[in-house]
């Protein structure tokens, strides 16, 4: 029996250390996860708290994972990022004299980098959620095809052609920003 699938059964059963080392062992990933898809370290500290609430709250009703507690966690995560988004307003961005006042002599070079990350924040947005959901997990979180599959409840197959998809759509959209 796998080390994860002995955690999550003593987790069943409310033992406070396999609880610990649950969220010792996934809350950075989950954080991560989040804040690559956000931007906001408040916000990625708060969802990052809601999923393991979720979890507990979860465990004590009797439900939850019963295996693959990471893709149980991650599609936890997943749903908070989407819910986030649909309560957010519109944004307006930082203007460059904002940019040059806060940040002093590295300002231009942290409105360049910010803005490169903004585009591609933007243009991943543009993609349907699954498909937001795959290229994060398989590029920024370095899953394996078959690890993303198990966190979006599809075949192997079924990523490759989300994970291809989405990958030529992010490139026509960044493309045609390029023109503009």
């Amino acid at each position: 029996m796998k080390t994860a699938d002995v955690l999550l059964q003593r987790a069943r059963q409310w033992d406070e250390t396999a609880l610990a080392h649950i969220y010792d062992t996934y809350a950075p990933a989950i954080y991560r996860y989040v804040y690559r898809r956000t931007g906001h370290t408040n916000t990625a500290e708060e969802i990052t708290a809601e999923t393991f609430h979720r979890f507990l709250v979860a465990l004590k009703q009797g439900g939850g994972p019963t295996d693959y507690l990471s893709a149980w966690l991650y599609r936890v995560a997943h749903n908070l990022i989407v819910d986030f988004y649909r309560r957010q307003p519109a944004q307006e961005p930082a203007t460059l004299e904002d940019v040059i006042l806060a940040d002093g002599d590295h300002g231009v070079e942290h409105l360049a980098r910010q803005t490169q990350v903004e585009r591609a924040r933007a243009a991943l947005r543009q993609l349907t959620p699954l498909q937001q959901q795959v290229i994060t997990l398989r590029f920024l979180e370095e899953m394996s095809h078959e690890e993303v599959a198990r966190v979006v409840e599809r075949t192997e197959g079924a990523v490759k052609a989300l994970q291809h998809r989405a990958l030529n759509s992010l490139r026509r959209l960044l493309e045609e920003e390029n023109e503009v």
